[in-house]
């Protein structure tokens, strides 16, 4: 379990309002060490990249906004370290998760197997209807590459989820990635909003502006 003031911490994010949007998402982006989580969400965030690696303490965040059919959704997205001695930090935030893009690095063969035990860990961590999406990085590097499309599809299909090889490096498919899970996310509180029009999943946030009432906290920053 997190430490209390780590899970002080992970409260007042959950809590945190900002009234310009529509939906708030928590997104994680999980996977080894290495497999180019950081420069993945940077290339996202702020569109750049940097070749040197500097591994991941914990766990750090970035809030990225975006317009997809009609509605403004705030994304606060976690970049997890993949070392062993971080899980017990890490897995604490999978908490009120909405997403996951579950990375390997498609050099690394292991980063490849540890993928089946990643997506169990979400799914006994995070909430039931959680989205995920499976991502092979690092397709810039063909001369290194040691897992090949057809193995990434084959597991991408056996885990049930969507699958993209992306480069950070030369801005491939990463934007899509994003917004592919935007899309199953807001896909699936639809689907729970039409059983029951009282639910708000935690983690999303409608815009003040609509509703006076706290329905469901949200990250924010």
């Amino acid at each position: 379990m997190a430490s209390d003031l780590q899970q002080r911490d992970i409260e007042s994010l959950d809590t945190a309002v900002d009234p310009n949007f529509d939906y708030m998402y928590k997104v994680l982006i999980v996977g080894n060490s290495g497999v180019g989580k950081t420069a993945f969400l940077v290339r996202y965030c702020d569109d750049t990249f940097s070749p040197s690696f500097v591994a991941t303490v914990g766990i750090d965040f970035k809030v990225k906004s975006l317009f997809r059919q009609d509605k403004r959704i705030k994304l606060q997205i976690w970049d997890t370290a993949g070392q062993e001695r971080y899980r017990t930090i890490t897995t604490a935030y999978y908490r009120g998760a909405m997403g996951f893009i579950l990375m390997f690095d498609l050099t690394n063969e292991e980063s490849f197997l540890a993928v089946k035990g990643w997506s169990s860990t979400i799914k006994d961590m995070s909430w039931e209807n959680s989205q995920m999406v499976l991502v092979g990085n690092k397709s810039d590097l063909t001369e290194s590459r040691v897992i090949s499309k057809e193995q990434g599809l084959d597991l991408a299909q056996s885990l049930g989820v969507d699958y993209y090889e992306t480069s950070a490096k030369d801005d491939l498919n990463v934007k899509q990635t994003f917004e592919t899970l935007v899309d199953l996310i807001s896909e699936k509180m639809a689907e729970s909003i039409e059983k029951n029009p009282n639910f708000v999943p935690r983690g999303s946030r409608p815009r003040q502006a609509e509703t006076k009432e706290v329905a469901a906290s949200g990250c924010g920053c």
